[in-house]
């Protein structure tokens, strides 16, 4: 099933009731504008006439293939849906759903389509055209719905690899946090390192330094003890030399 049945495309005149007959000379001349293909000329003669008489189903039918030629296709679907109410003739009314049912899937109203091929169906069951077409969009749907659960699908993944990515792009920068981290630690290490390090020179500059002076103050103390011992031998020896002269007798 490759393509659309096209419209029911037979112009209705039908047998006008009193009522109807100032209608009348309108739809005739959208007939004959129609059938050149002038469809947009024929499209204001069936508006007319049906401002003249609302009530005859051929200007509603009519005007519908009219502006569907025109691919104004939900103003078309509009009044064969107007047209199929109005009638009570079987075979017309099929006719119109048929042609409703093209105008709605011509605008991808696919389950509405379907349902007005249906109602051509009921109206007439040897509608062929309408069995075929029936039948096309349901297949249409079908893949349409198709379509729409592989969307679905597709954005589940696509929200799923996002959802992924952002993870793992979490997991790499909690990793280069850590490595900063560490970076920082081994840094901090070693800065803690080159500072007890100086702490510890200091540390034993400052010992050398107190232990010279120690030393220095010792070699004082010692020196000062020998210089007070030396001073102490010569007054001693100073007293003994002394003491012997007064001791000396005079030789007479």
């Amino acid at each position: 099933m490759k393509q659309l049945i096209p419209l029911c495309l037979s112009l209705f005149i039908g047998s006008f009731s009193m009522n109807a007959q100032s209608a009348y000379q309108e739809i005739r001349e959208g007939n004959d504008l129609y059938k050149n293909n002038a469809f947009e000329q024929a499209a204001k003669k069936y508006t007319e006439s049906i401002q003249k008489d609302v009530n005859p189903v051929e200007s509603s039918f009519n005007l519908g293939n009219a502006l569907y030629r025109q691919e104004e296709y939900e103003d078309a679907s509009r009044y064969f849906n107007q047209a199929a109410n109005k009638t009570e003739d079987k075979v017309l009314k099929s006719k119109a759903y048929h042609n409703l049912g093209n105008s709605l899937i011509k605008t991808k109203k696919l389950e509405e389509g379907i349902k007005a091929y249906k109602n051509a169906l009921i109206n007439n069951p040897k509608n062929e055209d309408s069995r075929y077409n029936l039948a096309y969009a349901q297949q249409q749907l079908q893949k349409q719905q198709k379509q729409e659960q592989e969307k679905k699908e597709d954005k589940k993944d696509d929200k799923q690899d996002k959802k992924d990515q952002e993870e793992q792009e979490n997991k790499d920068k909690n990793k280069d946090e850590k490595k900063n981290e560490e970076k920082e630690e081994e840094e901090k290490s070693e800065e803690e390192k080159e500072q007890e390090q100086k702490e510890e020179e200091e540390q034993q500059q400052q010992q050398q330094q107190e232990q010279q002076v120690s030393r220095e103050d010792a070699e004082r103390i010692l020196e000062a003890l020998n210089n007070k011992e030396k001073d102490l031998q010569e007054k001693l020896k100073k007293k003994k030399v002394k003491a012997i002269e007064v001791n000396i007798e005079k030789d007479w």
